[in-house]
């Protein structure tokens, strides 16, 4: 078939287009399915910008590095530095990597960080409860998120306040999948999710939204952006954003707004500031747990709207980011950057989750609980080419430091009630009595690293990239509950992350690689002589073929990777442990994450997008204390086999103002075992698809309307699974989504 790269696009001339041809082959072959792309490939260099009357403006310009995406119509970027802060193309980044260009989020209707995660390839999601969930890659959980390059923890505690971020308010979505500790410090070997703000424009520019779907869903947006002053050297952004929406569950509302502002300044010709602020309140009504299975994990099949939580319910959230970057520009190339930002968030939640009562029934348990998260992040670096030996090559060298402190009070018990799932009265039970002073949990961590990373240009064909990182760590922790106190506290002076890429260029089009990078990951956990246990580590290994088509507007990857973590904490028998009350650890605990990626995304014809990913992932316990784990899924609950697509087309001819689209989201099968020996029980989910549509019509050159069809067939599954009580989530139902777009 024939494949026609993007045109470049401007309003309003309307001149014809002079083309090159060229042709190209393509091929693809994962786990015993070859997908066989043979392409007779006529790529389009144009010598004149063109525009078809009624159609938006589109600014691509496959030449030009900048890695922004609003604009581009675009599923791809030229360039990103999340993976070692060298700005590359994706098929010169020795890693498995993805964009989520604003172009998907508008297409797809992806309103928050929940949404890219869902359709991005390789990620999966998981809620255990209507405001809760968790992020996994390659078998582990994702335990940090970055903002515009700067690392945000997020822990067991943390994951509940730290909002899903409303993509109002960024360009795009960067993600390193494998270990990233050259640029995170700590943190388990699965993905770097890097959320890259927008940023204030030169000339005028103005979207308003609107949208209106299932379950009373109601969403408005708005966006400006201008040079502040004649000469364009002060410049500013505001995004504002709110959202009205029910739920297939009863009861269940979230109500959410967004501010978001940026001022950018050229203090003078070589010298820029940016600084900003962000708010985003979330008030809602939410279970703390899902649905029950039965005793023996059987699904009850009981109708998705159930809700089995009280009137009273709330997670209420507000999470206030304030940042700043100053960027000093030099004639040799170099340049100095400094940014900064810091997170100020709090909860107040009060919900109900169920536990086993009597043969077959259940009981509520209550909660209520207010948060508050206070992270710092600070990085400075200064990157650059530089010469040796003849040829030129490129530097960073630079420092950061982390700090957070956490604080949370609370109080849980019983009612008593039973519940009799299959008819629930929300109303039934009044708000519970709470002594906030029952239960506190205080944290502090802190993290300086100092880091370094090169790329030499070892001949034409050959480039190697080599990076270090040395951390300090320092945690402390103190807790109470129902009067019983407990506190502990670690440091680590010194551990050094290593970090290793080599790419070979095969010709213009594709490349191979090979990457390792080092895990660290520290624990607090004690072992029999009351000595913390030493750090997670292990190694992260990849190796891959990459291929970019057309100036960068196509790019396809293809990996094999294998993770090991070493040290993890064992639970020793108990007879061993100086107090037989309280369990000790020995680190000597593996595991083993062996697997395949492949990815395709960006532009297959001049009227054709897609971004599509196959992922497969074994991870196992290679050595554990219970014996019957060694050889045993690590993550059962995440599944083996990943598949995620997403297109869209542009009409040809007389039809060109509509542009059809979809995406097809499909997974193997999962379960989750609790308990253990006889009494344990599985809770399973088969193998499901699902099909989303996606209809849009350009009415003007500067309006839009947009359809989404989500969940096309209906189809019924669980998008987590937990216990034979809780945490069992339905993922939505069908719904839609109709959406109108004014911009200029």
């Amino acid at each position: 078939m024939a494949l026609h790269r993007p045109a470049v696009f401007t309003p309003p001339p309307r001149h014809r287009q002079h083309v090159i041809a060229r042709r190209t082959t393509m091929a693809c072959a994962v786990a015993g399915v070859t997908v066989a792309l043979a392409c007779n490939v006529q790529a389009q260099a144009p010598e004149a910008t063109v525009a078809s009357p009624g159609l938006p403006p589109v600014h691509v310009n496959a030449g030009h590095k900048n890695a922004n995406t609003e604009g581009t119509a675009s599923y791809t970027t030229n360039s990103m530095n999340t993976a070692s802060k060298l700005a590359l193309p994706i098929r010169d980044t020795p890693q498995s990597v993805s964009v989520i260009t604003r172009q998907r989020m508008d297409d797809q209707g992806m309103t928050n960080l929940n949404d890219v995660v869902k359709y991005t390839p390789g990620l999966i999601l998981q809620k255990y409860g209507s405001e809760r969930q968790r992020f996994f890659a390659r078998g582990f959980q994702i335990d940090n998120i970055m903002y515009d390059g700067l690392p945000t923890s997020i822990s067991t505690y943390t994951q509940d306040v730290i909002s899903s971020a409303d993509t109002a308010m960024y360009d795009r979505v960067e993600i390193v999948r494998g270990a990233t500790g050259l640029m995170q410090g700590a943190g388990n070997p699965a993905a770097a999710i890097n959320l890259v703000r927008k940023r204030p424009a030169m000339t005028p520019q103005l979207s308003l939204s609107g949208s209106l779907g299932s379950w009373d869903n109601y969403r408005a947006e708005v966006d400006a952006s201008n040079r502040l002053n004649a000469s364009g050297s002060l410049r500013g952004r505001g995004v504002a954003a709110y959202q009205d929406k029910g739920s297939f569950q009863d009861k269940v509302f979230k109500k959410q707004s967004v501010l978001y502002g940026m001022l950018e300044a050229d203090l003078t010709s070589s010298t820029t500031l940016s600084v900003g602020a962000s708010i985003q309140n979330d008030r809602n009504r939410a279970d703390w747990g899902g649905l029950p299975t039965a005793r023996n994990g059987n699904d009850l099949h009981l109708p998705r709207a159930t809700f089995l939580s009280n009137d009273w319910a709330k997670w209420n959230k507000q999470n206030t980011f304030l940042f700043g970057e100053l960027e000093q520009r030099f004639d040799n190339g170099w340049k100095l950057r400094l940014t900064a930002n810091r997170v100020l968030a709090n909860l107040d939640l009060l919900g109900t989750y169920l536990t086993p009562a009597g043969s077959s029934g259940f009981a509520q348990n209550h909660g209520g609980f207010r948060y508050t998260d206070d992270q710092n992040s600070l990085d400075i670096y200064a990157t650059g080419p530089f010469q040796l030996l003849g040829r030129q090559h490129e530097l960073v060298v630079g420092a950061s430091d982390r700090r957070e402190k956490f604080n949370g009070t609370g109080d849980f018990g019983s009612n008593g009630t039973l519940v009799n799932v299959h008819d629930w009265n929300s109303s039934l039970v009044p708000p519970p009595a709470l002594n906030y002073a029952n239960w506190h949990s205080a944290s502090d961590a802190k993290q300086q690293g100092a880091y370094a990373s090169a790329r030499f240009n070892l001949s034409n064909p050959l480039k190697l990239i080599l990076g270090t990182r040395l951390d300090r760590y320092d945690f402390s922790s103190q807790s109470v509950s129902r009067g019983i106190s407990n506190s502990s506290g670690y440091k680590i002076t010194q551990h050094l992350t290593r970090y290793a890429g080599l790419m070979y260029d095969l010709n213009d089009t594709y490349a191979v690689y090979a990457s390792y990078t080092d895990i660290f990951k520290p624990q607090g956990l004690r072992d029999r002589n009351d000595k913390i246990l030493k750090p997670i580590v292990g190694s992260n290994k990849e190796i891959g073929i990459k291929g970019q088509y057309f100036d960068g507007t196509l790019n396809a990857s293809l990996a094999l990777f294998q993770i090991n973590q070493n040290n993890r904490a064992k639970r020793m028998d108990l007879t061993v442990c100086p107090n037989p009350l309280k369990p000790c650890f020995e680190a000597s605990g593996e595991v083993e994450s062996v697997g395949l990626d492949m990815e395709v995304s960006g532009a297959l014809t001049a009227n054709w997008q897609m971004q599509a990913g196959y992922t497969y992932v074994d991870a196992r316990y290679r050595q554990d204390a219970v014996g019957s784990n060694i050889g045993a899924l690590f993550e059962p609950a995440t599944p083996a086999h990943l598949l995620k697509l997403s297109a869209s087309y542009r009409l040809p001819a007389n039809l060109e103002r509509w542009r059809i689209g979809g995406s097809v989201s499909a997974q193997s099968d999962t379960y989750k075992v609790n308990g253990s020996g006889a009494n344990s029980i599985h809770v399973k989910q088969g193998a499901y698809t699902l099909f989303d549509l996606m209809l849009s019509y350009q009415m003007t050159a500067n309006a839009e309307l947009r359809l989404n069809i989500n969940n096309l067939f209906d189809k019924r599954y669980y998008q987590n699974l937990g216990s034979n009580s809780f945490a069992n989530v339905y993922g939505d139902p069908r719904n839609i989504l109709l959406t109108a777009k004014w911009s200029m």
